[in-house]
């Protein structure tokens, strides 16, 4: 299995620059490039990473999606003056040569593909091409705005051609959209095109009709253009998660690509002055976790925009060590998406019923974005605002530096030692890999001590008093920090995951989240708010109803496939971010309803929450879980999910009763605008 992560960086790239005054276009700076490096370097990631050699793209590379006609105007730029230049780059919208433009659009073009290459052969898992001029808006005949060749677009050309790819997915979180992608491939049924973009109902650059969430591709293509327009600025960590659970990764999951490439602008970061965005650096470390889950983890991350040099650095380097399988940083803000944000995304989900299975029952209508076009009615008939205004206006620069030098402070951690820790129990051999580091049991006496102590009320038998000790002593590492996640075989899951709840409270753990598989024989008390279980189980557990921390999900996996996808993005995660929790709890007991595929995609998955902290508890009798859980839990593959299998009737209805009960509390459920 593939391991490492490419980074692909050419100092010959900074070359291009601007020689003239331009308003418009002075922000796209060669320090975009080297000042993201230093960042990188200052984090000491550079040297963590396989390293590449930029190369030229060839010429009939970047014929793969460009005109010739396009190719010669470029290539004749190399001699020209300042004066032809200038002339040259007027002719098209927010586009500027230099003579050594074309050298270095074409190493961009080369970076691209050396990381495809990389990725593709087996060679590293993923990795991240650090280029400019940029690529997403450049179409088959024209450069535009600050992009000459479209390098994520030749890119999939070149997969498709070189390793006879059929499903690519294109992700572009950049703050514009892509429109010169959308142009190249709306017809393409072999490539999804997924982008979100400050919109403002057509009012900021591009300023096109095609952008709009109505534009879902052409003939063949229909459907795998998704355009989500965030027609108001601040936009924020809640609104970019909301829109991956509740659109993008259920899309992606039932596409299952072979490849995922990113369009990765930071301009959709706080503090830039054209996207005028506030999500913090740290939401680009859970997009980019969510992606890595699919295509086997083959992930090529090409950057595009970012204008707020601090905010570019720290997103680009959060992506860099989420790449590199670091633990997350816990995620900031209010959890809960605008009311714009949600009139978007449920707009999005509506225009894309008719083409994709996860949505065939989904309850589903276009809404009038009233949130946002009232203020439009109150305009004056002055010219609408531009990306070009809005930057000029915007000199907060050296606040945002500020509040990000302290923001990174807080949230950043020093990564335990260890990845994962377990016990030699019985049958462990059977699933260690060297990265699984064997720990020493708690001696009976300890044990005892502990358990008379503090938990007598939960152990009735000598034992399973005994049988505790590996999960004491693992638990323990977790919450010292000393490991990131853990996994113990028990006999009595339910008991083992009701202490570890307890005992992760005492050691003063303020929310713990338990998802427990199966019968759960015994429900801890979850009044005081520090713990949310969401027990999944065929039948409803007797003796309890749902409540705000207790929900019962009754689910049993279709034995065709995975059906579970549904539930854990629709439901189980949203909830889970919404709580925000310090530790995750995961427990498989006796008569689970999922199987291992569904198993290890909701601890995959749930690795973003609580700085990866997760401890997992498994039956005894469960050799091939537990062996499928460490792959996991060590992150040394991706694991396959198995045959998508879209939700029947009956369990999207499930699903929506609990939305509709919890979304007030767990307001990261909120993805239709029926609120």
């Amino acid at each position: 299995m593939a391991s490492g992560t490419v980074l692909i960086y050419d100092e010959e790239m900074t070359t291009h620059k601007l020689l003239w005054s331009d308003p418009i276009c002075d922000i796209e700076v060669p320090e975009r490039l080297s000042s993201s490096y230093e960042q990188l370097r200052s984090y000491h990631l550079v040297e963590r990473c396989v390293h590449v050699p930029a190369r030229e793209g060839s010429e009939e590379e970047i014929l793969l999606v460009h005109s010739l006609e396009h190719l010669e105007v470029a290539k004749s730029t190399q001699t020209m003056n300042e004066e032809e230049l200038k002339r040259v780059s007027e002719n098209y919208d927010a586009f500027f040569f230099h003579p050594s433009t074309y050298r270095c659009a074409r190493l961009a073009v080369g970076a691209t593909l050396q990381l495809v290459d990389a990725v593709m052969s087996g060679r590293v898992r993923n990795g991240m091409a650090l280029v400019r001029p940029p690529g997403h808006h450049s179409q088959r005949n024209a450069a535009n705005g600050f992009c000459l060749f479209n390098n994520v677009a030749i890119a999939a050309e070149y997969a498709k051609l070189k390793y006879g790819l059929q499903r690519i997915l294109i992700v572009d979180w950049d703050v514009h959209h892509g429109q010169g992608t959308q142009y190249i491939f709306e017809e393409d049924p072999s490539v999804l095109y997924f982008s979100w973009h400050r919109y403002e109902h057509q009012e900021f650059w591009p300023s096109l009709k095609e952008s709009d969430y109505d534009a879902v591709g052409l003939g063949k293509g229909k459907g795998f253009n998704i355009n989500l327009p965030w027609n108001k600025v601040g936009m924020g960590n809640s609104d970019y998660l909301a829109a991956f659970f509740h659109v993008l990764l259920p899309v992606a999951f039932e596409f299952d690509p072979e490849l995922v490439i990113v369009s990765s602008g930071y301009d959709s970061g706080i503090g830039d002055p054209e996207g005028q965005m506030n999500a913090t650096p740290e939401v680009f470390a859970h997009l980019t976790h969510f992606l890595m889950q699919l295509a086997n983890g083959k992930l090529c991350v090409i950057l595009e925009g970012g204008y707020h040099l601090k905010s570019l650095g720290e997103s680009v380097c959060m992506t860099v060590k989420t790449l590199l399988g670091d633990p997350v940083p816990q995620i900031t803000g209010e959890m809960a998406p605008c009311l714009s944000a949600v009139e978007s995304i449920q707009n999005v989900r509506a225009a894309h019923k008719p083409y994709w299975k996860w949505l065939a029952y989904e309850d589903t209508s276009f809404l009038q974005n009233l949130s946002t076009k009232s203020h439009l009615l109150k305009k004056t008939n002055s010219n609408p605002s531009t990306e070009h205004e809005s930057k000029i206006t915007n000199n907060n620069t050296g606040k945002v530096e500020r509040f990000l030098e302290l923001h990174m402070k807080n949230i950043l951690f020093p990564v335990p030692p260890i990845k994962t820790a377990t016990t030699g129990s019985e049958g462990s051999e059977h699933f260690l890999s060297e990265h699984v580091q064997l720990v020493k049991e708690m001696d009976k006496t300890e044990i005892r001590a502990l358990v008379s102590g503090f938990y007598a009320d939960l152990v009735k038998e000598d034992k399973t008093l005994l049988s505790l000790g590996s999960m004491f002593v693992i638990l323990d590492k977790i919450l010292k920090k000393e490991v990131c996640n853990g996994i113990a075989a028990s006999p009595t899951a339910a008991l083992s995951a009701a202490v570890a709840l307890r005992h992760s409270v005492r050691f003063g753990f303020q929310r713990v989240l338990c998802v427990f598989v199966g019968d759960m024989q015994m429900i801890p008390d979850t009044e005081d708010g520090r713990t949310l279980v969401i027990n999944i189980s065929e039948k409803e557990q007797s003796g309890k109803t749902s409540c705000k921390h207790y929900i019962s999900l009754n689910w049993k996996e279709d034995a065709e496939g995975n059906d579970f996808f549904s539930a854990v993005l629709g439901f189980i995660l949203p909830v889970a971010y919404s709580y925000q929790p310090n530790l995750t709890v995961i427990a498989v007991g006796p008569n689970r309803s999922l199987g291992i595929n569904g198993i290890s995609l909701l601890i995959a998955l749930l690795q973003g929450l609580a700085e990866s902290r997760i401890f997992a508890v498994i039956e005894d009798t469960e050799i091939s879980l537990m062996q499928s859980v460490a792959k996991v839990l060590v992150g040394a593959s991706t694991p396959s999910f198995g045959i998508y299998v879209p939700p029947t009737q009956e369990k999207v209805n499930k699903i929506k009763a609990l939305k509709d009960q919890f979304q007030q509390e767990w307001r990261m459920l909120q993805c239709s605008g029926k609120l």
